[in-house]
């Protein structure tokens, strides 16, 4: 498997070598994972071909999930990486694979209401993040055929303990009292807690093959207002929650202004806000589980508010 150094490859890791299964990972820098481990570029055709050859199923979390940055960095690891793994899957003798990618890889940033699973459209995207998934996910379901099962899995802003792309940003913003609501906080929006994303994986990997060549949108199936969602993190966390209102239309012409100044002077790390993370925090986006949780023969385990519970107490070990 790709992508094992975050919170969720990580524990997809560790979850299939606790029910018995023998687990390779390559990983730009060791995850830690007492595991087989290879180190190399998921853009690298010959460390991809290593990696891969004699292995069943791959499945490929590797990502660059960054908000902002050039497309060439996005282009090279979300679409040329893809490309490699589907490469050297071939190459190597795998039967399955399971391409992890977002449900962004289909929307322009419009409010969702029980969204299916619709088409990959690099065109309709808002990211450079989105573009490249799109693209990539496209590149995935055409290689499904014979000899090649190929399975995509959409889930949708994964979150838990220890998660750095959404819960540490959040309670950073909001201890700085720089956590405002955009357009009042009250989009509906849907999460996955990281138990759920996992398990979700592992039935992914054990349906791919008779399961093949569609795309699966994950989630909890929980729709909770943006503002609530936030002040729960907040709750956890000890922190004081979200202050002010900021309407959508000024946050996402603030975000394409922060944007254009943050690439202007060349800052590295990601800005304060850009025109997707308000559209994000400011449009309804939940998804319809009905044909997810049928195919997989899946559905949730922790609930919002049990993951709400594990997230405190994991906050307030580390604190």
């Amino acid at each position: 498997m790709t992508g094992a150094g975050g919170m969720t490859g990580r524990a997809v890791a560790l979850a299939l070598m606790a029910r018995g299964d023998t687990v390779t990972v390559l990983q730009r820098r060791p995850s830690g994972i007492d595991t087989a481990e290879i180190l190399g570029d998921i853009a690298d055709a010959d460390t991809v071909l290593r990696a891969a050859t004699g292995q069943e199923v791959v499945l490929h979390l590797a990502a660059k999930v960054d908000v902002v940055g050039p497309w060439a960095e996005f282009e090279r690891v979300n679409v040329a990486g893809t490309r490699s793994v589907i490469a050297a899957s071939r190459a190597g003798g795998v039967s399955r694979l399971v391409h992890v990618s977002s449900p962004s890889v289909a929307h322009s940033g419009a409010a969702l209401f029980g969204a299916g699973a619709e088409p990959a459209d690099p065109a309709a995207t808002g990211s450079n993040y989105s573009r490249s998934k799109a693209m990539a996910e496209q590149i995935a379901l055409a290689a499904d055929g014979p000899d090649l099962a190929v399975l995509s899995l959409r889930p949708h802003l994964i979150w838990g303990p220890g998660d750095t792309q959404l819960i540490e940003p959040v309670i950073e913003r909001a201890s700085a009292g720089r956590l405002p609501l955009i357009g009042g906080g009250t989009a509906l929006v849907d999460t996955t807690y990281v138990d759920n994303a996992v398990d979700a994986m592992l039935a992914a990997v054990d349906t791919c093959g008779p399961l093949h060549g569609e795309a699966l949108v994950v989630s909890n199936g929980e729709p909770r207002p943006v503002g609530e969602i936030l002040a729960r993190v907040c709750v956890a966390a000890g922190v004081r929650g979200p202050r002010g209102r900021v309407p959508l239309p000024v946050a996402a012409a603030a975000g394409v202004a922060v944007e254009g100044i943050w690439r202007l002077a060349r800052r590295s790390g990601v800005p304060p806000l850009t025109r997707f993370l308000a559209e994000q925090l400011g449009t309804a986006h939940w998804f319809d589980q009905r044909r997810t949780r049928q195919a997989l023969r899946w559905a949730p385990r922790v609930s919002l508010d049990e993951g709400f519970e594990l997230l405190s107490r994991s906050l307030q070990r580390s604190s």
